[in-house]
């Protein structure tokens, strides 16, 4: 990596300052030229290239070709973006017709620009849109529930625990109801998805599920303005880190910690109101 001001060009402004979260830019008194330290400790997160007026930010990184102005007129006003924030809904009216391949590659797309922690960028995507590798998903979580509900109800274990995690106790039936429903053919997992979204770090990502869930955000915004379906996939998840040997990950493929899934689908219909949220529990300190 290499990073260098082009002085002939650059005018000064001391934005690069500003904006460097590792104060490698500096300036000794206003109007001095840009210097620079501390190279090695660069995050790649391009914010000097960026706001730099003249291009005058010379990173390797970040050739001019890659760099884009941004055109502030074609963003959404902010009463735009509520309401496609507020129309958000988990809409199960899930149809056989397959998200189109254009379509899942801007929902990934919309995930990768999300930030991560040091700028470190090892989120990773998998979608799933193979019916076998989706019914695999659906099994693995069955059988996970499954398991989970025999030991809970061993007459030994019951007396011991059921106690103590009422909460946990409650689910039992749900359980039990979900395994007959996917016995039926019902899919109460997926919803009948046609692709999963899978979000994954490294295991050595310390913040894989903070980077991994501002990537799922984004991932959700964008299937909302594209009319596809998105469903958070609670269920696999729950199962993923209740049997905790990475059963799920190794089978489909997948190399590192699931942390986020999303599943997707073209809807029946779209929902043509939103009701009102509760309001926000909200202080200002």
């Amino acid at each position: 990596m290499t990073l260098s001001i082009e002085q002939n060009t650059c005018i000064k402004c001391k934005k690069c300052v500003q904006v460097c979260p590792a104060n490698i830019f500096i300036q000794k008194k206003n109007k001095e030229a840009i210097e620079l330290q501390y190279i090695d400790s660069c995050i790649v997160c391009g914010h000097c290239v960026d706001v730099c007026p003249t291009n005058s930010v010379l990173h390797s990184e970040f050739p001019l070709e890659n760099v884009h102005t941004i055109d502030y007129s074609y963003m959404p006003d902010p009463d735009r973006l509520m309401e496609l924030i507020k129309s958000r809904r988990s809409n199960r009216t899930i149809t056989t017709r397959p998200v189109p391949k254009e379509m899942l590659d801007k929902i990934v797309e919309a995930a990768n620009c999300a930030p991560t922690a040091t700028n470190a960028q090892t989120v990773s995507f998998t979608v799933i849109t193979d019916p076998a590798k989706l019914r695999q998903v659906s099994d693995y979580t069955i059988n996970v529930f499954n398991s989970l509900a025999k030991f809970l109800l061993n007459p030994v274990i019951k007396c011991l625990l059921k106690p103590f995690m009422k909460d946990v106790y409650k689910y039992v039936p749900t359980f039990e109801r979900l395994k007959q429903e996917h016995a039926a053919g019902n899919d109460p997992i997926l919803r009948k998805a046609t692709a999963l979204l899978f979000i994954h770090t490294p295991k050595s990502n310390r913040f894989g599920s903070e980077d991994s869930n501002l990537a799922y955000q984004n991932a959700s915004l964008m299937a909302q303005a594209l009319g596809v379906s998105q469903i958070y996939m609670g269920f696999v998840l729950t199962a993923i880190k209740q049997e905790k040997k990475d059963t799920l990950a190794k089978g489909l493929g997948i190399d590192g910690k699931i942390h986020a899934i999303m599943a997707l689908g073209m809807p029946a219909f779209r929902y043509p109101k939103y009701a009102d949220r509760k309001p926000a529990k909200y202080q200002l300190i």
